[in-house]
């Protein structure tokens, strides 16, 4: 059975969304979860004509961002019984979250899919895909569609 799952979040309700399902079985099943932000770096960027500004990558401040954004959901985890730890890394998505996994000690990932098929995987790519194709442990994937991601309040303990 399972007894650790990694959840890859980045910010969007629709990540999120997953989160409804493996709360609901975390609990009776006594899972551990941990929680997964990336980062992923930004190449330098030139602006300007005549005099070329830099914009370089501010990671140690995204990853500062990261980090506040998971902290409450660990919390209202928590205080739901759940067993929760949150890490931060920075790279390439689908790389980082193998890693994290292989790193956790994970036994099952668990992330939802915008479902993308034809063009738009063809241009935006799929991290669910490429995770799925390489993942050394079984993946639990869930596509939602942005009229269903209702997902619960992670900061407050049920009532």
């Amino acid at each position: 059975m399972y007894k650790r799952v990694l959840i890859p979040l980045d910010g969007s309700e629709l990540a999120e969304s997953v989160m409804r399902f493996v709360v609901d079985i975390a609990g009776p099943l006594d899972m551990a979860i941990v929680l997964l932000r990336v980062v992923e770096p930004m190449p330098t960027v030139a602006v300007g004509a005549t005099i070329p500004t830099f914009i370089a990558d501010d990671t140690a401040s995204r990853r500062g961002d990261a980090e506040e954004y998971l902290a409450p959901i660990a919390i209202g985890l928590r205080a739901r019984g759940i067993e929760t730890t949150s890490m931060v890394r920075v790279g390439r998505a689908e790389q980082e979250i193998l890693a994290a996994a292989r790193d956790a000690n994970a036994d099952l990932i668990a992330m939802s899919t915008h479902g993308r098929t034809g063009v738009g995987r063809l241009l935006f790519g799929s991290v669910a895909e490429q995770v799925l194709r390489h993942a050394d442990v079984p993946l639990f994937m869930m596509r939602e569609t942005k009229r269903r991601t209702t997902v619960p309040p992670m900061t407050e303990a049920k009532r």
